[in-house]
């Protein structure tokens, strides 16, 4: 499903520079986005520039007459009828949207706000820390950097992510960053529950055993990733978040009072402003993308070594209803994704039958 966060304007671009020499210049920094602004800048790098059809696309088209849908989990392990309209209200939201919000899904308000100051806590401390967690080495227990496809993507994002792969063999409390280590672990943990909770009530939603997907280990990993979007002085110029769809089984999103997320439903952009103690769910491709802070959950297990594969569900299939896509492992998936980078499509039609 896709996504983008942004606010912004069409802009003008200079193509008529050594794009590749200052896309270094800037990771040579290790400084990220946030180092920008903390030096000042009034008119942003032309890296930040992204092509005007773009911003025209991002910005255009908007329905602020409609919202995605809101599912409310209470009393869902109580009530088997409630179940049962929770699976409709999910299996419906999935079909027409592929989004939607959770309310009352059991993780404490407290801890989803000391999440948020954690990220900002990592995002705000001394460059010189975060230096030492600069890398693009995706097998690191922390990877922090800006933008994952800086040197693949058509156009850099005004935005810096830290990540860290947090199941299934999570990272020791002492590798994680000392700003949010010990909310990090404890955020992961819920949100890792509620991600199985949800894989029984879209197996449910597709008619299978409520085990399914948990039993192909759709909910094994989780990536959770950390994303800091700094003021920008030139926001007309450029986007927080590319349009893009998510490369995993499932997406919990975390997202500050601040807003700015869009999703594209039936060729229009639909806001989803933030409500207090809800998540975004986010269903991602392989199950078929003021400063500002969200956390992004990956429900994948990213580069790890598996020989597992995953293709359409057999159970699912007929005659009538053939495979559309062929069977990759997780790894091979996330691994065209990057190497595409966030051009504002899908990696699922390099996988079609």
């Amino acid at each position: 499903m896709v996504v983008t966060g942004r606010d912004e304007v069409p802009a003008t671009l200079t193509p008529d520079y050594d794009r590749a020499s200052e896309l270094k210049a800037f990771d040579d920094t290790k400084l990220g986005v946030k180092g920008l602004v903390d030096a000042g800048v009034i008119e942003i790098p032309r890296i930040f520039h992204h092509p005007p059809d773009t911003l025209d696309n991002s910005s255009s088209g908007r329905d602020t007459q409609i919202s995605i849908p809101v599912i409310d989990l209470k009393g869902i392990e109580k009530d088997v009828i409630k179940r049962k309209e929770i699976v409709e209200s999910i299996r419906d939201a999935s079909e027409t949207w592929g989004f939607f919000q959770l309310v009352n899904h059991g993780i404490p308000v407290s801890i989803l706000e000391e999440m948020k100051e954690g990220v900002r806590r990592f995002h705000e401390q001394d460059t010189q820390v975060k230096k030492e967690l600069y890398t693009r080495d995706p097998m690191r227990p922390v990877v922090y950097n800006s933008n994952f496809d800086l040197y693949s993507g058509p156009a850099t994002n005004w935005r810096d992510t830290f990540l860290c792969q947090m199941a299934p063999d999570p990272p020791k409390l002492e590798d994680l960053p000392a700003a949010c280590g010990d909310i990090l672990e404890q955020y992961s943990k819920e949100v890792g529950k509620l991600g199985i909770l949800l894989f029984e009530l879209l197996s449910e939603a597709l008619g299978l055993n409520p085990k399914h997907l948990n039993e192909i280990d759709c909910g094994e990993g989780l990536v959770v990733l950390c994303h800091y979007y700094p003021a920008c002085p030139q926001p007309e110029l450029t986007l927080g978040t590319t349009k893009h769809a998510d490369n995993d089984f499932l997406t919990l999103l975390l997202q500050d009072q601040i807003g700015g997320l869009q999703v594209l439903h039936q060729d229009k952009w639909v806001e989803i402003p933030p409500v207090p103690g809800a998540l975004v769910a986010n269903i991602g491709d392989l199950l078929q993308a003021r400063p500002r802070v969200s956390v992004a959950s990956f429900f994948c297990t990213g580069f790890r070594p598996a020989s597992k594969l995953y293709g359409p569900i057999k159970e699912l299939l007929s005659a009538d209803d053939p495979p559309k896509y062929r069977e990759t492992t997780v790894r091979d998936y996330v691994a065209f994704f990057v190497e595409k980078g966030m051009d504002g499509t899908s990696a699922l039609p390099h996988f079609r039958l």
